[in-house]
């Protein structure tokens, strides 16, 4: 029993001096700080990276806190209560932008559509609630990820170096996805141009419960020609309407509200 408490100590240790630092750190400097064998802190750092507490850098091969961690106060939000928050703004989404709009949550490798507003014209359409989406290839997965990334060992492809390709347009490397999710967190928002399906790009922004964290993604999806411009880019005008009706209903949530 003494050498279980010991083991945590230990790794609360460890989170301790990462959650210290500004800046991702070294096995190295890890042992050297808490006075262990570089072995030791080893196994407990892996420990910990599979539990989600702890991130490794795969190029640099740093440590940082993980986003396991920062989730642990995050509890799943029931569909009903999230739709009813969200319906007066995915409502005026749609009317807004024109195109269908999409709520989603995470669940496992997938993105779950809790909600779904058909596009405000008199085409034929198809309900999309309870449908999935691909958390590396739709611009609501990438949303979800890039504030979870656990979830990026999960949506690997069988092959575990390798993404799912669902076209041309898929991000395939795991490393290039990285870099994507950290413009996604830096932006604010993510996008993705046929990387799902032929033809069809979306934007999506994430969704706030009162303590911060992300519960749910909403966006469009629509033709590549009305959502994206000549290049491929999303358009920015939608981008932001994406953004504003994600920050309403994480008002909704509670989300900026003094306790």
């Amino acid at each position: 029993m003494a050498a279980l408490v010991q083991s945590v100590a230990r790794a609360s240790a460890i989170i301790r001096v990462l959650a210290a630092e500004n800046q991702p750190t070294s096995l190295g400097r890890l042992a050297d700080t808490l006075g262990l064998a570089k072995a030791t802190t080893h196994g407990l750092v892996q420990t910990l990276r599979e539990a989600g507490f702890v991130d490794q850098d795969p190029d640099s091969g740093l440590y940082a806190v993980g986003a396991g961690l920062l989730q642990l106060g995050a509890t799943p939000l029931d569909h009903n209560v999230l739709r009813s928050h969200a319906m007066n703004w995915t409502d005026a989404l749609a009317a807004r932008t024109c195109e269908s709009v999409l709520l989603a949550v995470p669940e496992g490798s997938q993105a779950v559509i809790a909600h779904h507003v058909f596009r405000p014209d008199a085409s034929a359409q198809t309900g999309q609630t309870g449908a999935v989406r691909p958390l590396h290839a739709s611009a609501l997965g990438k949303v979800l990820l890039a504030h979870d990334r656990r979830a990026v060992g999960r949506a690997r492809g069988l092959g575990g170096d390798v993404l799912e390709s669902y076209g041309h347009w898929t991000t395939t490397d795991p490393a290039e996805l990285k870099r994507e999710l950290a413009d996604v967190r830096d932006h604010g928002w993510a996008a993705e141009a046929e990387e799902h399906q032929p033809g069809v790009a979306g934007i999506a922004a994430p969704v706030r419960d009162r303590e911060g964290f992300v519960v749910a993604a909403v966006g469009i999806e629509g033709r590549l020609d009305r959502v994206c411009d000549g290049s491929r880019r999303p358009r920015p005008a939608l981008a932001t309407q994406v953004v504003e009706a994600a920050r309403a209903i994480s008002r909704a949530l509670g989300h900026g509200r003094a306790p």
